[in-house]
């Protein structure tokens, strides 16, 4: 036996609360990706910056044995970088476009119920 969980709302109010809940965890599902993520990115400029100085010392030092790996090294890492940064973005606008739905959402309820948005 299914429950109606319009019964005994008005215009839909537990559905709507309900909605309201989902966006919500899954808002806060990714704002925890993004944390890891940023974390991720911060740690993977770090990386880029210390292959760089390497490259730099090496080429300072006019090492030609290691400059050749140090710069593939240091375009492997600003590769990953940017499919880091890629990621973050993606998440990032992921994360907007959840809050918009929730927004947008409030407004369609307020709309229904006679709010006019103006306290």
């Amino acid at each position: 036996m299914g429950s109606d969980l319009r019964r005994g709302t008005v215009d839909g109010t537990a559905v709507h609360t309900a909605e309201f809940i989902v966006s919500s965890a899954r808002l806060t599902e990714l704002h925890e990706c993004s944390a890891v993520l940023r974390r991720t990115r911060m740690r993977s400029e770090e990386i880029v910056d210390e292959a760089r100085a390497l490259l730099d010392e090496a080429e300072q030092r006019d090492d030609t044995a290691h400059i050749l790996d140090l710069r593939d090294q240091l375009e492997r890492a600003r590769t990953m970088y940017c499919k880091v940064l890629n990621a973050y973005l993606a998440i990032t606008r992921r994360i907007n476009e959840e809050r918009q739905e929730i927004l947008r959402a409030q407004m369609e309820l307020d709309r229904r119920t006679g709010l006019s948005g103006a306290a």
